[in-house]
């Protein structure tokens, strides 16, 4: 299924920041040297490839079809992944105010910042296998071709819309350059 295998893909790239995550991590809790500007391409990775754009698709697009074929949304798996979106945001969103501290001299935040990274990449690491064992597999025994090609055409369309062209192909250049860097 086209659907399905796009989103298994981009849990690929995102486990692969996650990895890039918790080298950074590792530096910031021993006080090591982080270039500022690859932060602020984490930063924009976690909040548009993986927010805008992945659960994007998900949240507007495959969960409700799911839905629309009997699977629970509350007290049920899309109910669970959804809260694990939410909690993610949250997550994210501290992150960035710690970085912004850290980057602007708050050397102290840096604590904060690893305890922050190590949550989230812990919580991404669960919810990628929710997914990737669990929900994916549901739609590819309830969607039919059509619904497929119907999905792929949304996924499209979203990332087009806003995302942007090109914006995926620098995003898997960043991932490049980040585990070049963090990954060795």
């Amino acid at each position: 299924m086209k659907a399905v295998d796009e989103l298994r893909n981009e849990h690929q790239g995102i486990e692969l920041m996650l990895r890039i995550l918790q080298s950074i991590a590792g530096r910031f809790g021993n006080n090591e040297q982080i270039v500022s500007g690859q932060l602020d391409g984490v930063m924009e990775f976690l909040s548009v490839f993986v927010d805008e754009c992945h659960h994007g698709k998900e949240e507007e697009f495959l969960f409700p079809a799911l839905e629309a074929v009997g699977v629970p949304c509350e007290g049920g798996p899309i109910g669970d992944l959804l809260d694990d979106h939410e909690q993610g945001r949250r997550l994210v969103a501290r992150l960035k105010k710690s970085v912004g501290r850290f980057t602007s001299g708050d050397t102290e935040s840096a604590a904060d910042v690893k305890l922050i990274i190590d949550e989230y990449v812990k919580l991404m690491i669960q919810h990628i296998d929710k997914e990737n064992t669990k929900i994916f597999s549901i739609a590819e025994s309830k969607f039919d071709i059509a619904k497929d090609d119907e999905l792929m055409e949304n996924f499209d369309k979203l990332e087009k819309e806003r995302i942007g062209l090109g914006k995926h192909d620098e995003f898997h250049a960043l991932l490049n350059r980040l585990a070049s860097e963090y990954l060795k």
